[in-house]
């Protein structure tokens, strides 16, 4: 805390446990399939840092975005949603 009373360092909020799982999903599943985050955010046209963002588990992308990503990880529904 400085002087103030006022902390230092912002708290990171914790990241929700469905995120978090599903942000593991895909990160197994990309490398599954020998992917770097940069192509699989090309294959769905969205950034590279919204891909690394998903799998760190800090968005839960839109029902097209999840179509778009399980076309580009050719994976079942049950396999990109397990344990969310």
């Amino acid at each position: 805390m400085h002087a103030s009373g006022v902390p230092s360092r912002k708290n990171k909020p914790a990241g929700s446990p469905l995120r978090t799982r599903f942000g593991k999903n895909v990160s197994k599943l990309r490398h599954g399939r020998g992917l770097i985050q940069e192509k699989l955010a090309e294959k769905i046209d969205r950034s590279a840092r919204y891909t690394q963002s998903i799998e760190a588990g800090e968005y839960w992308p839109s029902l097209p975005t999840l179509s778009l990503l399980k076309k580009a990880l050719k994976c079942s529904w049950d396999d990109l949603l397990a344990g969310t």
